[in-house]
């Protein structure tokens, strides 16, 4: 358990690398294909349905187990199926030096699945910088932005919220890491900052500038 010290949590898509440009279209494609072959709908539908469980639910898995009493082991497994993920992931090679000059421990904290985020990890040469992966598994299928999710993670690794840096390119997530007390930190270019954001960069190179020891 860690009693002190700073703990960094950090999202894993658009965060830790950019997920815009060839992954999130080709899990999108493949939830659509999933919804529309286990409801029997037409794919432009299938489409809509998983948005609107995504903006409902945080996750369009949460949906589909709270409507349609889906499988979440089948539904991630069969929606985190990739050709060739490392092509796809698009990651600058400083990361791993970044990663290496902020002191503390550092957690994966991501609505992904497991197998998913640990190849990410591997193919950027990052994985053994985290101390652990918290999974949408791990979170018992609760996702962010919901607190659920957070509480558990803070239980299990024995953190205050107070000691925590929460690294994420979604705003909605960073507030609710915000109530609980926590740092927030959120990587977007846009200019526009929420208030409950203490600190917004461009990129995540760029925390160590801000957080880091040299």
């Amino acid at each position: 358990m860690n009693q002190g010290g700073r703990v960094w949590l950090f999202d894993l898509d658009n965060t830790l690398h950019d997920a815009t440009p060839h992954i999130f279209p080709h899990i999108n494609r493949a939830m659509t294909t999933y919804v529309a072959g286990t409801l029997d709908l037409p794919e432009d539908e299938a489409s809509r349905l998983r948005v609107d469980y995504w903006q409902r639910y945080g996750a369009t898995l949460s949906g589909m187990m709270r409507h349609h009493d889906t499988n979440p082991h089948h539904f991630l497994w069969h929606t985190h199926q990739f050709p060739d993920l490392g092509r796809m992931v698009v990651f600058r090679r400083a990361l791993g030096a970044a990663l290496d000059a902020l002191p503390g421990r550092k957690i994966v904290f991501s609505n992904a699945p497991a197998h998913y985020a640990a190849a990410v990890l591997d193919i950027m040469g990052v994985h053994r910088h985290f101390d652990a992966i918290w999974s949408i598994e791990r979170l018992r299928f609760t996702p962010k932005p919901f607190r659920a999710g957070f509480q558990r993670l803070l239980q299990q690794e024995g953190l205050r919220p107070a000691q925590c840096v929460m690294v994420e390119d979604s705003a909605e997530n960073l507030r609710t890491a915000k109530r609980l007390g926590m740092t927030t930190v959120l990587i977007s270019r846009r200019l526009r900052t929420p208030a409950f954001v203490d600190v917004r960069l461009d990129s995540v190179l760029h925390l160590p500038r801000r957080f880091g020891r040299r």
